[in-house]
């Protein structure tokens, strides 16, 4: 898969990697924090479905289904979707432990082929609210 496109946002988090990992793994719990992606429901295992609600300010809600194609508890939660002819998706959630009780997580999305270079561009600065915005409400959950 060659990357066309990628939008992110770190930040620092003071938690235990555990505690982060914790608000990702509960996929049910996500309306409690996430208002972008909502609704929820699948497995977390190499393979596994994830469905979901994706309400990016700006666009309209979307019904998606998509393949969980990395995991590793404690550290990221990665789905692909396949959007149509020449658009591929990637949603990611990653924590990287500093020492115990500091890490740098991630929130972002991938985009691949000429239709998701078109959508990233078409979309670049309603993207970055949204990563923002996951991020700032996953830092929230974990720290109260």
């Amino acid at each position: 898969m060659t990357t066309i496109a990628r939008i992110e946002k770190r930040f620092g988090i003071q938690a235990p990697v555990e505690n982060i990992w914790a608000v990702i793994e509960e996929l049910d719990g996500w309306d409690r924090w996430n208002p972008v992606e909502t609704g929820l429901s699948g497995t977390i295992a190499f393979g596994g479905d994830i469905r979901l609600t994706e309400t990016i300010p700006g666009l309209a809600p979307r019904a998606a289904e998509a393949r969980v194609s990395d995991w590793q508890p404690n550290s990221q939660l990665v789905w692909t979707e396949k959007r149509g002819l020449w658009f591929q998706s990637m949603r990611y959630f990653e924590i990287e432990e500093l020492e115990p009780g500091s890490s740098i997580v991630s929130n972002g999305y991938i985009f691949t082929g000429l239709r998701g270079e078109m959508y990233f561009e078409k979309h670049k600065k309603t993207l970055r609210t949204a990563v923002e915005t996951v991020a700032e409400a996953w830092r929230s959950a974990v720290q109260g």
